[in-house]
């Protein structure tokens, strides 16, 4: 395909001739091995030459070095990288290795002269070698690092403690019993309070925010009141280092013994332990680990010898260079904070993201007596459109209990557009919800009719029920049906309410949002399976997979997945390819499996192409490559939407409907006038999306101009610039656009980082 002239390509960065090495130092973290990864292969892709630091969880090994920790063990270090010519570091771990690394950056001129007075290296060297190049990667399954959203590791230490809590939570239910949690985070409660979100806990501990005193009462009062409205079982998650007010500790077992003590109820603990260190990385964390792997390599190549060491981050959705000292300072600042006793502040400094976090749970998991709850006239009616998705009920829960907390009735539509012309419309309440966030599917239902040929009767349901504003949870058919809604305004003064949509769909083929619910579950789901096919192949003859993938013409799915399972190749709609790209991609493969790969992995968007279709492929790559490897196909099919939904969709369906919300209920206040609702204006009919950095509202119709509808796709997708990053990882010669790399940013305390992709 043509190259835009208005993107900078990496031909103008060269790594020739520079050596690069990477090593993994602190404890271990999910995601590393594919940060490890894409250094190296970026680094050779540049022309570096890379190397392995080894011990120092990971391919490479991992361990926290005392000797480093003095000056002549860091005079050793200097010493080695200067035999082998190695200026440039890219170290991956927690805020305690990226300080150490930056004191070796501080003191390299000292070490090197140091190494010339003891006659162990020349003049010469000390000249060649002056500068010190450091860039780093977070890699804690704390999330305990400021300045970025997530670091490597979280969501797959998520992915750890969520499956033990789905799984406890049955048992927990068939026992009619109470269950402690205690999960890692000696210094941050990120896990503990995720979890917490992303399973409905009834009460979590994490040590930036102790409870108020008294709250041993509060804590039995609120699962007492949960056991008398139906509820067979609780779950409290306690952060490793919780305390109260007073810095004393509180523990699992002192949880527990509360409980019996207190309510009588048959309480058990589990703690989870390094199960959460463990496993396989999540796809989330593998393609966050590639990106910022390549976005390292790219940081040392633009170094100059006054570029401070810096941190690759992930701020919404966008890469983001920091500088290291900066990121480590506001770290400390959390700590200090918290040992002073100024929690809020500590809160206030872990980040925007944690703080909506923290604010989310609390609005969610606590219903306010009737007394308190703000006085409100206005119905709500919440409805799911289009396939389902995973996180669609995490999304309906959160949307429920936060219309109930604004004073709001919540109504509950079956079966979408369907449902609602056939007056399938039911008051819900905050109990109905309960245990809602862990369940895949729809539970509402969801159907893909629009409601263009229903408008009258929908109007009249509207005007019958007396709904004042609507939130749509779905996919492009629920963009389509905001849409006949809007249109239909002029005709029906009923659909004159404020209207806002979620996007939730697996195929993330919305307009106006990078990412959307379910998507993520998606990735695993594809991630998981190709992890399976590919290790059926192991220590067999070499072999070929071809894997169809859903989501329309929209190659997500394919493109995201194929790099987070390390695919050789995806093909999709929205980049065209012949039979001479397929011919390239099998001699490409014939040549990697004469070597030493054993498998190839081919991802297929399932509308890619009328004519190459898997079959075809599939024939293709197996005449095509007789006698070196032979070929299987599967179709992944409905498996991609079925399922538990992730942490991330979880948490991103809680946030963003609870925004979604909180909307509704400024707009219904701005639009009520003479004793009714009345909004026709563009921005009272509205998409919520993720985009980059920030969660945007953005009125349906703006959106028009940005859709192709034929293939129901976007016109811009921001995606499509990781697909030379999957080529470079699969040893491709090609171009690889560096025009939206990070630059160098200040840290900024009031980041705004509801952009969440900090659902995590």
């Amino acid at each position: 395909m043509a190259q835009p002239d208005n993107k900078k390509f990496f031909e103008n960065l060269s790594g020739a001739g520079k050596a690069i090495g990477v090593l993994t130092s602190g404890g271990d973290a999910q995601g590393m091995n594919a940060a490890v990864r894409a250094v190296v292969r970026m680094g050779i892709y540049v022309g570096a030459k890379v190397y392995f630091v080894h011990e120092g969880g990971t391919v490479i090994g991992s361990a926290r070095c005392k000797e480093f920790r003095a000056r002549e063990g860091r005079l050793k270090a200097a010493y080695n990288l200067v035999q082998r010519g190695i200026t440039n570091l890219c170290v991956i771990g927690g805020d305690g290795s990226l300080t150490g690394a930056n004191l070796f950056r501080e003191e390299w001129s000292s070490l090197l002269e140091d190494l010339l007075q003891q006659g162990l290296i020349d003049s010469e060297a000390v000249q060649k070698y002056s500068a010190l190049h450091i860039v780093g990667m977070v890699g804690s399954i704390d999330n305990d690092f400021c300045g970025t959203d997530m670091t490597i590791g979280t969501d797959s230490a998520l992915h750890r403690i969520i499956e033990v809590v789905d799984a406890i939570m049955t048992t927990a239910q068939s026992h009619q019993r109470t269950f402690v949690l205690e999960v890692m985070g000696r210094h941050c409660g990120y896990l503990a309070l995720v979890s917490a979100l992303a399973c409905g806990a009834d009460w979590v501990f994490i040590p930036e925010m102790p409870p108020e005193d008294g709250w041993e009462e509060q804590m039995c009062q609120k699962l007492s009141e949960c056991r008398s409205r139906g509820s067979r079982l609780n779950i409290i998650l306690v952060a490793e280092g919780a305390i109260d007010r007073h810095g004393k500790p509180i523990t699992s077992s002192t949880v527990k013994d509360l409980v019996v003590r207190c309510l009588g109820f048959d309480t058990r603990v589990t703690i989870l332990g390094h199960v959460q260190r463990g496993g396989t990385p999540s796809a989330f964390d593998r393609i966050l680990a590639s990106r910022m792997g390549v976005e390292a390599v790219l940081a040392l190549l633009e170094t100059t010898a006054n570029t401070p060491a810096c941190v690759v981050s992930l701020c919404g959705n966008q890469a983001v260079r920091l500088p290291l000292m900066e990121c480590v300072q506001m770290t400390q600042e959390v700590q200090k904070a918290m040992d002073e006793g100024k929690f809020e502040e500590a809160v206030r400094l872990r980040g925007r993201s944690f703080e909506n976090n923290l604010n989310t749970y609390k609005l969610l998991a606590h219903r306010k007596p009737e007394c308190e709850l703000p006085k409100s006239s206005f119905n709500v009616a919440v409805l799911n459109v289009g396939a389902p998705a995973a996180g669609m009920n995490a999304a309906v829960r959160a949307a429920v209990r936060v219309g109930i907390s604004e004073g709001h009735t919540m109504f509950a539509v079956s079966d979408g557009f369907e449902g609602f012309y056939k007056g399938q419309i039911k008051e819900i309440k905050w109990g109905d919800v309960g245990g809602w966030t862990g369940q895949g599917g729809s539970l509402l239902g969801t159907k893909r009719t629009l409601p263009a040929k229903h408008i009258d009767k929908i109007a009249e349901q509207m005007r019958a029920n007396n709904i004042n504003a609507l939130l749509v949870i779905g996919g492009f058919e629920a963009y389509l049906g905001l849409l006949d809604l809007l249109a239909a305004r002029g005709e029906h003064d009923a659909l004159c309410v404020p209207m806002v949509m979620v996007p939730a769909t697996v195929s993330n083929n919305i307009p106006g949002s990078d990412l959307s619910i379910g998507a993520d579950t998606a990735l695993n789901a594809i991630t998981d399976t190709c992890d399976r096919i590919k290790q059926s192949a192991s220590g067999t003859k070499r072999r070929v997979f071809i894997i169809e993938t859903m989501g329309g013409y929209c190659g997500y799915l394919a493109s995201v997945g194929g790099l987070a399972a390390g695919a050789d190749a995806a093909y999709i709609y929205e980049e065209p390819f012949d039979i001479r790209d397929l011919q390239a991609n099998v001699e490409h493969l014939t040549e990697k499996m004469k070597t030493s790969i054993q498998r190839g992995l081919v991802l297929r968007n399932e509308n890619s192409n009328d004519n190459y279709t898997t079959d075809f492929i599939y024939q293709l790559y197996s005449e095509e490559g007789r006698g070196v490897f032979d070929c299987r196909k599967n179709v992944l099919g409905h498996m991609q939407q079925g399922g538990a939904p992730s942490p991330f969709d979880r948490n991103f369906g809680t946030k963003i409907a609870a925004k979604a919300m909180q909307w509704i209920s400024k707009k219904l206040k701005e639009s009520y006038r003479q004793g009714r609702v009345f909004a026709n204006t563009e921005d009272s009919c509205c998409l919520l999306g993720m985009r980059r950095r920030a969660l945007v509202f953005q009125p349906v119709v703006q959106l028009k101009d940005q859709t192709d509808f034929v293939h129901r796709i976007p016109k811009e997708q921001w995606w499509l610039k990781l697909r030379p990053l999957m080529k470079i990882l699969a040893k491709y010669k090609t171009s690889y656009d560096v025009s939206d790399s990070g630059q160098l940013e200040h840290v900024v305390r009031n980041r705004p980082k509801e952009a969440d992709t900090s659902t995590l």
